[in-house]
């Protein structure tokens, strides 16, 4: 196997130089430049497999040629070079684009695990997604998967509940570099808050009561791997403040410990919550907000997704072992539906289906959608004009499917349908139901 190449852009020889050696001891060539020029050549005509490149540098700086590698070398990852504690020029380089940063002075525990992860990555493009959904807004979110999945920026992952945010961040772990070390989920709002220091970051023996034994933290048990903080919008703001050191400083000091710990894992938050407003009212603090959003995914609304909720629907179904169809009432109800609880709700409606279907063929009252008779008229607000018949004809045929069933019984239709007895009565004479 031949030996991976790094390109090392430092104007300082003795920064080189120790890049070099600690890179040599990793089985890792190395060539050297001290300016962007000079690199700019030699990413044009050599096969590197990584480069790491200092901030400053005498004809620019590192900004520059990270967003110029993403144009011309887009498979090669960079890490660059920041002075100590300069979070924000480390945060604008990756949202340029960069695989990672390490911090002077060189930690070289910290780099050897940045270079490592930079030569496990896959090939640009070779993402495994198995996010279904053939509509515009699934093709970009798997390109974003593809893309994110190659660096370690902190990525925090947006969208309503019940959208799959929790599948995303396994999707980028997978995806990635980590993918050999484990993948930790952790809801954040299900933590009491008196326990959230010792569950993070761990504690020692004797340190309060009940500490019988050294235990480690979901930190530490992430390590090499993505901790997925899930609904962070529920943590108190004085965990936010020890979260964000531990992001910037990659160091943990588990509670009753002397010491700091160094810890490598990737950061990956989820929230169903406005965190830009949250930020507005006070309620999340800035800074964590800029540090864990330094790349934004949104998971669209089911409702968003065109016709892929018949590709979710048949997919449900296979996995359940059902052999049950969906009747042409039903695929109708089904795309008309605004879904508030996206796919979860898609899931739980076509469980329920499937028990209650005797025929085979799953009708819109096996459904038995919480809002069926109005089922258009969340997502008529988005667009009434094109879809405003739609409504009339869907709740048209749910009603007068539930009036079936029940043998024209209001009272049964209406509970059938989770509507009132008065509600069902207006839709009736409002839809001219004889």
């Amino acid at each position: 196997m031949n030996q991976p190449l790094a390109l090392v852009i430092d104007d300082e020889p003795d920064i080189c130089e120790l890049l070099t050696l600690t890179l040599a001891r990793m089985d890792v060539r190395t060539e050297t430049a001290m300016n962007i020029a000079d690199a700019k050549a030699l990413l044009g005509i050599r096969p590197f497999d990584l480069c790491l490149t200092d901030m400053r540098l005498p004809d620019g700086d590192g900004l520059e040629l990270v967003a110029w590698m993403q144009v011309h070398t887009p498979g090669i990852p960079v890490a660059v070079i920041t002075a100590h504690g300069n979070v924000e020029t480390a945060v604008q380089a990756l949202k340029l684009g960069a695989f990672d940063f390490v911090s002077k002075p060189l930690d070289l525990g910290d780099l050897r695990n940045i270079v490592e992860s930079a030569l496990r990555l896959r090939p640009a493009g070779q993402t495994n997604s198995k996010l279904l959904g053939n509509s515009p807004l699934m093709h970009e979110l798997r390109d974003m998967i593809d893309k994110v999945a190659r660096s370690q920026a902190p990525v925090h992952i947006s969208g309503e509940s019940g959208t799959g945010k929790e599948l995303v961040a396994r999707l980028i772990h997978d995806s990635g570099p980590r993918v050999e070390g484990p993948f930790v989920p952790v809801n954040c709002g299900a933590i009491p808050s008196e326990l959230m220091e010792s569950e993070f970051f761990g504690h020692r023996k004797g340190s309060f009561t009940g500490a019988v034994k050294d235990k480690a933290g979901l930190l530490q048990s992430a390590e090499g791997g993505t901790l997925f903080l899930d609904e962070i919008a529920d943590l108190p703001l004085a965990m936010q403040v020890k979260l964000l050191r531990v992001i910037q400083e990659k160091k943990v000091r588990p509670v009753g410990a002397s010491k700091e710990e160094i810890v490598d894992v990737r950061f990956l938050s989820a929230t169903h919550k406005n965190l830009s407003k949250m930020v507005a009212n006070g309620e999340f603090r800035e800074d964590l907000y800029y540090r864990i959003n330094v790349i934004e995914l949104h998971v669209p609304a089911l409702r968003d997704r065109d016709d892929d909720v018949l590709l979710f629907a048949e997919h449900i179904l296979r996995r359940l072992d059902s052999t049950a169809l969906l009747d042409e009432h039903a695929r109708s109800a089904l795309l008309a539906h605004a879904f508030p609880g996206n796919v979860r709700e898609l899931e739980n409606m076509l469980e329920r289906a499937v028990t209650l279907c005797t025929s085979g063929v799953i009708g819109t009252s096996d459904l038995q959608m919480r809002e069926t008779a109005n089922a258009v008229a969340s997502s008529a607000t988005a667009d009434s004009g094109q879809l405003g018949a739609r409504v009339a004809d869907v709740q048209r045929q749910a009603i007068v499917a539930a009036l079936k069933k029940t043998r024209y019984n209001k009272t049964a239709a209406a509970k059938l349908l989770g509507l009132s007895f008065r509600q069902l009565r207006y839709r009736i004479k409002k839809l001219g139901i004889d």
